[in-house]
């Protein structure tokens, strides 16, 4: 494990833009409207040799009646238990506020130590204005600027001398299951039940979670990246800039991911926009459970879960073979099946079939049922292999590959599935010449 620093203070301060530059990428969503950062976002850095993770945290508001302000302020307060040690942001343009003065009086109370970093520093005439933040009795101080990078030297030199040595191991590519979903469909609220802990922030307001987040999670001896993302709406519904972004997060962890935990509201049916979220998935190749979620809410003389699962396979049709689990994620209905069912997914995802088994069981169902002819033309096939890709590729060589039309390639895709199990995961099958 690395060593974990904390970035912390009041809402717009260039927090998330300092984090950005720590980690070297466009993580954390960067926006002048206050509350942008909700979670707690995590991220890998390091400098003169020494690796640690650096948590980007929502900005620190004390007595306010917006029910996000008080989440954040939990996740804050998170975040500093958690760090080894923090850099609290302050902003040289605003000078000492009320706010800045009840962030430094509980970090003071954390016995962490405190870097002071005074942002937007971008000129000799702000040093000066700096130095009014001593005030706080911080003894380390440093003025930088997170937009160009600035001064956040000396800042990390100092840093890194006082974060504990770990013991440190090649940390290896971890799979990826990325839990999606329409806005409100529970999706933090599982995971939250997975890891035992309130990690993300949960209302009932549609669009709480705005970034992709990544948690390792270890379960059935195998360990992977669960990441919440942000609800996905249709494009007429996404109004303001900052929920667009959110969507091209989770569509970029869609696209990124190994396995899609495709969540739904049970009360509100399988819907149009759990379609595309759906089909995205599977057009990028991607394994795919669904959860149908808040079951428990469901009056159950309304539905069985065979004909609500009846509904849904004649919506996905015809890529039908998807593991379907309902599950309360309130009452950890259900929740470590679908971890199981998720990792079951995985596995088939990079399934090898030798190329002898395949020929043994594949010929003889194409010899039975071979492809029907065309315009008096025979299609032969003799010989077929699984492809070195990362997903299960199969193609089968023939003298005619041009004549074998969908409906037969769907037959032999059933096939490949009913004797090898590749449940959940989209199959590409091929023919060629021989």
């Amino acid at each position: 494990m690395s060593a974990i620093v904390a970035i912390v203070g009041r809402p717009n301060v260039g927090k998330s833009t300092f984090f950005n530059r720590l980690i070297k990428r466009r993580e954390a969503i960067v926006d002048a409207v206050s509350g942008v950062t909700r979670d707690r976002h995590y991220g890998k850095t390091d400098w003169n040799g020494v690796e640690f993770s650096v948590i980007d945290t929502g900005g620190y508001v004390v007595g306010s009646d917006d029910i996000f302000e008080k989440e954040i302020d939990n996740q804050v307060n998170l975040a500093i238990e958690e760090a080894d040690a923090i850099i609290f942001m302050v902003n040289v343009e605003d000078g000492v506020m009320g706010m800045d003065q009840t962030v430094a009086d509980l970090l003071r109370r954390s016995k962490k130590p405190i870097f002071l970093a005074v942002n937007k520093v971008d000129s000799n005439n702000r040093i000066a204005d700096a130095q009014e933040f001593y005030a706080f009795g911080f003894d380390n101080l440093y003025t930088l600027s997170s937009i160009n990078g600035s001064g956040s030297g000396e800042l990390l030199d100092d840093l890194v001398k006082v974060l504990p040595e770990r013991e440190s191991k090649q940390e290896e590519e971890l799979p990826r299951f990325a839990v999606v979903g329409r806005p409100n469909a529970g999706k933090s609220s599982f995971i939250n039940a997975l890891i035992g802990e309130d990690r993300y922030i949960v209302t009932d307001i549609a669009g709480t979670t705005r970034d992709a987040i990544d948690t390792k999670y270890n379960r059935f001896g195998f360990e992977f990246n669960l990441v919440d993302t942000a609800g996905i709406r249709r494009k007429s519904k996404v109004k303001e800039d900052l929920e667009f972004y959110s969507v091209m997060r989770s569509i970029r962890a869609i696209e990124n991911s190994d396995v899609c935990v495709l969540m739904i509201d049970a009360t509100r049916g399988f819907e149009g926009q759990d379609s595309n979220i759906f089909w995205l998935a599977e057009r990028n190749r991607k394994g795919i459970i669904i959860l149908v979620n808040k079951w428990d809410l469901v009056e159950k003389g309304n539905n069985t879960t065979k004909e609500y699962e009846a509904l849904i396979r004649k919506e996905i049709a015809p890529f039908t073979d998807v593991p379907i689990i309902f599950v309360s994620a309130l009452n950890k209905q259900r929740i470590y099946k679908a971890i199981e069912m998720a990792v079951e997914v995985y596995k088939n995802r990079s399934k090898r079939v030798p190329t002898h088994k395949l020929n043994e069981v594949m010929l003889p169902i194409i010899e039975n049922y071979p492809p029907p002819a065309i315009k008096g033309k025979y299609i032969k096939i003799k010989y077929c292999m699984q492809l070195p890709t990362s997903m299960p590729q199969f193609v089968f060589f023939a003298n005619l590959p041009q004549y074998v039309k969908d409906p037969y390639k769907r037959f032999i895709e059933n096939k490949l599935r009913e004797h090898f199990d590749f449940t959940g995961v989209p199959i590409d099958v091929y023919f060629r010449q021989k």
